[in-house]
């Protein structure tokens, strides 16, 4: 590359990171929230950080310091909504505290509960997916084709592949109506395992007052 070609390139790299800065001040920062404050109302779906970034020519780590801080205006404002980051992206939903007031004031019929045997395969599925039928059933100790199959039509587990095993078992795993329903961005968000599980004393006591020790 030619010296005066070099220098021709490092003058647009700096143009364009000066508009990226001069987006995110004063009035082109309320432009750019604004865009991102009507892409989220008119989206069915979580929007990504990555498409939002695209929209504002913006990198992604700042397009998502925008959204966090639409946010937290929300927040210290008590607005009863708020810019949710769930399911991979961003949407607009109701206030947590809301909940109740809205049931009241609308007459909500509230969801139909699962039941603990779907509670549980649904940890299952979601702790140790990709996971099989037949992994899901020796864990709990019952069969769960049944209750796989209710989780599967509330759109909460979806069939993601197959095993490379014999057989090749269909493979299952939470989906991003699951994160939606629980407000986490990703899987990894899910609590640590260990803290729903007892101590070994508290265990081994049960056991020996189930065996009538």
């Amino acid at each position: 590359m030619l010296e005066g070609e070099r220098g021709a390139d490092l003058r647009h790299e700096d143009a364009v990171g000066n508009d990226v800065g001069a987006l995110l001040d004063g009035p082109g920062r309320r432009e750019a929230e604004r865009l991102v404050e009507a892409l989220v109302m008119v989206s069915a779906e979580p929007v990504p950080t990555a498409h939002i970034a695209r929209l504002l020519g913006l990198p992604p780590s700042q397009a998502e310091s925008l959204c966090r801080g639409l946010s937290h205006s929300y927040e210290t404002q008590r607005r009863g909504f708020c810019l949710a980051e769930v399911a991979g992206g961003w949407r607009f939903q109701s206030h947590p505290d809301m909940k109740e007031a809205l049931e009241d004031a609308m007459e909500l019929e509230r969801p139909g509960r699962l039941s603990p045997a779907a509670l549980e395969t649904l940890a299952v599925v979601a702790y140790r997916q990709p996971v099989t039928r037949a992994q899901v059933s020796v864990l709990r100790g019952v069969d769960s084709d049944g209750v796989l199959r209710s989780l599967c039509q509330r759109g909460l587990v979806a069939a993601v592949g197959k095993d490379d095993g014999p057989g090749q078992a269909v493979l299952f795993a939470t989906t991003n109506a699951f994160l939606e329903q629980l407000g986490l961005a990703g899987i990894e968000e899910l609590p640590p395992i260990g803290a729903f599980v007892p101590p070994a004393e508290v265990v081994e006591t049960l056991e020996e007052r189930l065996r009538g020790r």
